[in-house]
């Protein structure tokens, strides 16, 4: 098991610093630097001027250089502009560079500053993060409960109309994107025009023009404008994870070992709670672990639907404002949240299922 996890451990820092090369080598492409250059100093810079900046602010030299002062691994740049002061990665304008350390990166805890926040990239990070949090565990206190248990019932009854319907049920939900559930439930329940919300209002059941609020705020979360960003996400997960525990219990209800309890005379209800739930479980585990990383991109659409300011809605306003600094920190958080999980999941799957060695 040590062996595993510590080889699994440096492919996981090996794919790290490829992936975050391979952002970092995307977001310094000349195209992204002169239009970062322009945004910071003037849109009618001329040429020359965009290349003297970009050389100024330490965007110069090789993209290898650059990316290990990124890292923290190389000494950060430092160079005196045309009016005598001295600048650096490491240290403000005007401060004295023999006082500053000589690497400062993501290591160090220096992910750069945002030119969209305004300020320290790691700070603004971990608070929109924090927001992402609590979204994604409401998701999956909905989702995954939901979704085994529709998985396990239809499983149970093969072919049975209960097995329709919620089959049905899950391959719709699973083909929905959701950007287009969003719509339809703000549309459904947050409308003060169509839906169900004009004729609450209109029956005096609700107070005000709308059931629940299309807007979400991080600091103000309340059961009537958490729950359409929570049921947008949760419902694609529903659908796919039910369809596999639906697959996977079926496979399980026809093994050999569950027919042999069944003449021996065991009660159904027992066979499935004390045989069959627990071998139908392993592959809905590993699928679950890969929400994580699913759940990542979702919030994406979610936040910028709901205007719920969490990590998706960072991440599409570095990308709107071309913020470099803060588009790697969001790599990077991506690149770690994937790589955990998938540990998570392989060494949770053994536990699982003891015919599984690690070598």
């Amino acid at each position: 098991m040590l062996k595993f996890i510590a080889r699994r451990l440096g492919l996981m820092v090996l794919t790290a610093f490829v992936l975050t090369f391979v952002v970092f080598y995307l977001t310094n492409l000349p195209p992204n630097l002169e239009k970062l250059a322009r945004s910071e100093g003037s849109v009618r810079m001329t040429d020359e001027a965009v290349a003297q900046w970009i050389i100024d602010n330490g965007h110069g030299g090789s993209v290898l250089g650059r990316y290990g002062q990124w890292l923290g691994v190389m000494p950060g740049w430092q160079n005196v502009d045309e009016k005598g002061v001295a600048r650096g990665r490491c240290f403000a304008a005007g401060t004295d560079p023999a006082l500053a350390p000589s690497r400062c990166g993501v290591l160090q805890g220096d992910w750069g500053y945002s030119t969209f926040f305004r300020g320290p990239v790691l700070s603004n990070l971990g608070e929109k993060l924090a927001a992402t949090g609590w979204l994604m565990l409401w998701v999956m206190i909905v989702m995954v409960p939901s979704a085994l248990l529709i998985g396990v019932v239809a499983g149970m009854r093969e072919g049975s109309r209960t097995d329709r319907v919620l089959s049905t049920f899950s391959i719709a939900t699973t083909a929905t994107p959701e950007y287009v559930s969003g719509v339809i439930l703000v549309a459904l329940l947050a409308s003060p025009v169509t839906g169900l919300s004009p004729l609450l209002a209109s029956w005096g059941w609700i107070d005000g023009k709308i059931l629940f609020q299309g807007a979400a705020s991080a600091g103000n979360i309340t059961f009537w404008n958490f729950t359409l960003p929570v049921l947008t996400i949760a419902l694609y997960g529903i659908g796919y994870i039910a369809r596999m525990t639906r697959a996977s219990m079926t496979e399980v209800m026809t093994a050999q070992y569950i027919r042999t309890a069944r003449l021996k005379g065991v009660g159904f209800n027992q066979v499935v709670m004390r045989h069959a739930l627990r071998n139908a479980l392993i592959a809905p585990f590993t699928v679950i672990m890969l929400q994580f990383p699913w759940l990542l991109n979702g919030v994406v659409i979610v936040e910028t639907l709901f205007n719920y300011k969490g990590f998706g809605w960072t991440l599409v306003q570095a990308a709107g404002n071309n913020d470099i600094n803060l588009l790697l920190g969001c790599s990077v958080v991506a690149v770690f949240v994937v790589l955990v999980t998938q540990l998570i999941s392989d060494i949770g799957y053994v536990f699982l299922n003891p015919r599984i060695r690690l070598s």
